[in-house]
Parts: C-alpha cells; sequence; structure tokens
C-alpha cells in the first residue's frame, strides 16, 4: 500500500486519482533523485493493477500476488548478456529492464514491445519497469518509441530516472511525467527509527547526511562516515590554519592504496564540511547545517575564515574534479588543491 511507502503524499494522492479513474497511462515517466523511492512506488503501482484482494484501489501487500510482485529474479552471474533479458518478477506480468552495462540496448526495448503485445497470463495488466531510462541513446530509444505511441491497453511501460534531461523529447512526451520531490529531513529521520535501523543522534546524522534520499541514507555506514569526516576535518582545519605540514599529511593520506574506493567519498565530505563552515559565516542558522554535531569545531574554523575564501575552496575541488575526468595524475592533483587552499 502507498500509505507504507515513506514521503511524497503528493505522488500518492495522483496514483490514487489515477487508480480511481480506471485511466493508468500506458506511459509513465518517474523522475526524481536517486533513492527517494521511485521505484517502489512503480511496485506498488503494479501491485493495485493486479492484486486480488484490493484495498480500496490499492494492492493489499498481503496476498500471494503482491508477495510474488515484489521478488525479482535477478541473473546470478555477473554477465552482460544475462542482464539484457527481462528480469521477471515471481509474478509472470511484472518485469524489470536494467542496463547491462553502459546502456540500455535496442534489443531489449524489442523485447518489452513483443512481450507488452500479450495479454496479462495471470492478473489484469503486464507492467514493465525500465531503470535508469537515461541510459537509453538515441537508437535504443528509437526502438522504445512504437510501444510508447501505442500501448496495449493491458500494458504499462514506467521508466525510472534521475535524470530526465537525458532522455530524447519524443520519448518525454509521450510519457505521463510523475515528479518526485526528495524526502524531508524529519521523514528521513523516522525511517531509520521505526525500524530499528538507527536512532536518536544516528537516525539524525543519516537524515542531514542524505540530502532528501532516503536511499543514500539506508546506505550510509555511519563508522566508516565518522572516520571519513575526521580525517576532512583535520584537513579543512589545516587549511583553515595555513598549515601546509597538516595538508600534506592529509593527501597522503587520501590516497593511500587502501582508500583509494574512498576518494570521491571523502571530497563529497569535504565540500559538506564547507558547506557548513559557509553556511556557520554568514549566519544562516544551525538548523541548515548538516554536521551538527561537529557546530563546536565547525564554528571555530567559520572564525578563521571568509565567504570568498570558503567559496574558493570549493571551486577548487570542483574544478580538479573535471580534470580527473581525463585522467590526470590523482596525488599530483590532491597535494595542489590542499596547498592552494592553504595559501587562498
Amino acid at each position: 500500500m502507498f500509505s507504507e511507502l515513506t514521503g511524497n503524499e503528493r505522488v500518492k494522492k495522483l496514483l490514487r486519482r489515477l487508480l480511481s479513474s480506471g485511466r493508468i497511462p500506458g506511459a509513465l515517466l518517474f523522475s526524481g533523485e536517486t533513492g527517494v523511492g521511485k521505484k517502489l512506488f512503480a511496485l506498488e503501482l503494479a501491485r493495485a493493477l493486479n492484486c486480488r484482494n484490493l484495498n480500496g484501489v490499492e494492492g493489499c501487500g498481503k496476498c500471494a500476488v503482491c508477495k510474488r510482485i515484489s521478488h525479482f529474479n535477478f541473473p546470478e552471474s555477473d554477465e552482460a548478456e544475462d542482464w539484457t533479458n527481462i528480469i521477471w518478477t515471481d509474478h509472470g506480468d511484472v518485469g524489470l529492464v536494467v542496463a547491462p552495462k553502459r546502456l540500455l540496448r535496442v534489443n531489449q526495448m524489442r523485447k518489452i514491445e513483443s512481450e507488452a503485445n500479450f495479454r496479462p497470463f495471470e492478473g489484469r495488466a503486464r507492467v514493465f519497469l525500465i531503470d535508469d531510462a537515461d541510459r537509453l541513446n538515441e537508437q535504443s530509444s528509437n526502438a522504445l518509441l512504437k510501444i510508447l505511441e501505442e500501448p496495449p491497453p493491458t500494458s504499462h511501460v514506467i521508466l525510472i530516472t534521475s535524470r530526465p534531461a537525458m532522455l530524447l523529447p519524443t520519448i518525454r512526451s509521450r510519457c505521463q511525467v510523475v515528479r518526485f520531490s526528495p524526502l524531508t529531513a524529519d521523514e528521513i529521520e523516522r525511517y531509520p527509527s521505526e525500524n530499528r535501523l538507527a536512532k536518536g543522534p544516528e537516525a539524525h546524522l543519516l537524515a542531514r547526511y542524505s540530502g532528501g534520499s532516503l536511499g543514500r541514507a539506508l546506505k550510509c555506514n555511519l563508522q566508516e562516515y565518522k572516520k571519513h569526516r575526521e580525517v576532512m576535518l583535520q584537513t579543512l582545519r589545516g587549511a583553515a590554519d595555513g598549515n601546509h605540514t597538516q595538508l600534506l599529511r592529509s593527501a597522503e593520506t587520501m590516497n593511500e592504496a587502501r582508500y583509494k574506493d574512498d576518494y570521491e567519498f571523502r571530497l563529497d565530505l569535504l565540500e559538506n564540511l564547507i558547506r557548513d563552515v559557509l553556511i556557520l559565516h554568514v549566519g544562516a542558522g544551525d538548523d541548515r547545517v548538516v554536521n551538527d554535531d561537529l557546530l563546536p569545531e565547525l564554528n571555530d574554523i567559520a572564525s578563521k575564515t571568509d565567504t570568498m575564501r570558503a567559496a574558493n575552496w570549493i571551486a577548487g575541488i570542483e574544478e580538479m574534479r573535471e580534470q580527473l575526468v581525463v585522467n590526470i595524475n590523482r596525488k599530483v592533483a590532491t597535494d595542489s588543491l590542499f596547498l592552494t587552499m592553504a595559501s587562498s
């Protein structure tokens, strides 16, 4: 049931209204930030279209049909070719398509077209989810257009994306767009508390860190988060104090082989800390600070910097991110960035 999903009450009302009218579009585009529940809403809609024991217009969530729709039969291998088929749930009328590598393929769209033309095997409707639909290229988009233009009355295609602007205009124009909003900090904080995943200050920190994405909050390992954050806090303190020794030490740690996969994450943490310092410096309010459990330390750093300096730090990080795309030497780039931060 939609009521069991967190946030986006406006979307719930819209989907209930569509279900009540019996006019679910053949093509829907669920767009919004990563981790706000778009796929869960799509599955809940698939349940509502097939449940045999409806609760009003919604799936009951308890019958065999609803439970089977919740379970996808993902391939056991990592071979790309094994991921080019429609990934069916335990219910034969609900399936998912994902990009086997970087792009969604033409043959995957043709498989959807072929399957969509069959009548439902056991339910009332066939539902096809296309995850990360922004991975459609021109060829696969054109292969999908036919089914979007003339969808059979018993089939529905739901495109899911966090980057709708990457879709061709011809795709967007043939879908009814359902826009998802980031969740509020209170909504995210309640979820780990109510589900015994975290409580008190930990749930609060997860909510602040998430940026409106419940998925990001649930994936976060708080112990790892705090460990990496402490390193970046020392880096920021070194920049504020102009401590070149500290910054070179931080750069060395950033480039240790064991932290190779955490490099981008640490840059994100450093940017978040700088933004917190900037918020405190301009007096925008403690309630807007992400890392509000570090307020004494952040206030001390804020007292040693100014708006232009903090803005230049963020600009320097973003410039280095762009340079990393063209494979510049990461260690040299990190040393240069941190020493520039100390000198600015």
